[in-house]
């Protein structure tokens, strides 16, 4: 039996499958450890070129033997293999397989699991790493064909989960304590669509789940959630879920996001959250903007600028543009890097203004936030029934609900 350390990196969805991992590895006879141990399992994050970089970095601090996880390209084999050619690699479509993996390492025998298939990821054994947040995967793979992604190759088309597995999924979160259900997929907003069913029929079925806990969507892409936008509004109000939208944008262009391959216009984004914003008026919107795709003039830049003020999001990832190998948008002539730097800062500025703006409103208000999460020095951070991060200190345990005061606020959370 070994003592196996798991870090992973990444979206929600990577969490998710390294707790699946430490569960099959526990269920074995093998101990997970936090400290350096006799294997290190990485679950490799390869949304852009950095992402990837963190997993390579921690492999190399780390000590034992090692298996490469997560969502791992084919062309990065070669680079994995010349550092680490002793390590073993589980792809993220065979998770269930670690512990074969961890066995033969043991014995001193790599192996690579990377066939493409469909790995059943729910209703498996887990060790949570936040005991108050169950990660639930409802899907693998999207619908989608951007120019600029990498993660399609990995992933493969759509292939949702049943919604009986998903709705056991719950109840088992909940009766071991989790009070926050996170909804995770690649894109959230296709779920069904391979097997007849839809998003708003998921949730409705999850929030049917007895107990104290809210439900937090994950991303979903604006041409989904335009579809179902009425039945997102009634789903909203249900007072288990979080008032919480997470839409991507990506471009204030109409002629970027056609080159990006999106499936939506700059307008269509912007109605839709206005929409829901109308009958759900203390939603939170969350969006992402890549800034310094290959094609993006300075008009187009200032269209992205531009809808940011318009719809002023109270979350914004911002994310510069990055090469990656094998993708239409990656043989494009590249901009050049100080000026994707110019204009992230730029946007970011306006972003800043306007989110600074809109929390201020909450100082001096009290409200009921769930803990979950703690830091050093009693600090904890929470989260109002809009997913607003609120700090607070004190003696406060995960899976809390308490009252505060909102003191101050900064462009990125409150702080009670």
């Amino acid at each position: 039996m070994a003592k196996a350390k798991l870090i992973a990196f990444g979206c929600s969805n990577n969490i998710a499958e390294s707790e699946i991992m430490a569960g099959l590895l526990k269920e074995a006879g093998h101990d997970i450890v936090d400290s350096d141990g006799d294997i290190a399992i990485i679950s490799i994050c390869n949304v852009k070129g950095p992402s990837f970089n963190k997993g390579m970095n921690a492999a190399r601090k780390s000590k034992g033997k090692l298996v490469f996880a997560g969502c791992i390209p084919s062309y990065q084999l070669p680079k994995i293999r010349k550092e680490f050619p002793s390590a073993s690699i589980v792809s993220t479509h065979n998770i269930a397989l670690v512990c074969s993996a961890v066995e033969g390492l043991l014995k001193g025998e790599s192996v690579e699991i990377i066939e493409k298939k469909e790995g059943k990821k729910l209703c498996a054994p887990r060790i949570r790493k936040n005991k108050a947040i169950g990660i639930i995967p409802i899907s693998a793979g999207c619908l989608g064909n951007c120019s600029y992604c990498a993660v399609k190759a990995i992933k493969g088309e759509l292939i949702s989960y049943p919604i009986e597995d998903i709705v056991k999924e719950t109840e088992t979160a909940v009766k071991e304590g989790c009070r926050e259900i996170w909804i995770t997929a690649q894109d959230t907003g296709c779920y069904g669509m391979d097997i007849g069913s839809d998003l708003p029929s998921l949730l409705a079925k999850v929030l049917e789940v007895k107990g104290d806990f809210k439900v937090r969507l994950g991303m979903a892409n604006p041409q989904f959630v335009k579809k179902y936008s009425k039945e997102l509004v009634g789903i909203f109000k249900n007072e288990k879920m979080f008032r919480f939208l997470h839409i991507p944008i990506q471009s204030g262009s109409n002629k970027v996001l056609k080159e990006m391959n999106r499936k939506y216009t700059a307008d269509e984004f912007s109605s839709t959250v206005k929409e829901i914003q109308k009958n759900v008026p203390d939603i939170t919107i969350s969006t992402d903007m890549i800034v310094g795709f290959p094609s993006e003039t300075e008009k187009d830049f200032l269209e992205s600028v531009k809808l940011i003020e318009k719809v002023k999001p109270p979350v914004l990832n911002l994310n510069r543009y990055w090469q990656m190998p094998f993708t239409k948008a990656g043989s494009m002539k590249q901009l050049r890097s100080e000026v994707l730097s110019e204009r992230c800062s730029r946007m970011l500025k306006v972003f800043r203004k306007n989110a600074l703006e809109e929390k201020k409103k909450a100082v001096g208000k009290e409200m009921f936030i769930l803990i979950d999460e703690k830091r050093k020095n009693n600090a904890c951070l929470g989260r109002t029934d809009s997913y607003v991060l609120v700090v607070v200190k004190g003696k406060l345990e995960l899976g809390q609900r308490v009252k505060v005061k909102i003191k101050k606020a900064t462009a990125n959370y409150l702080i009670a």
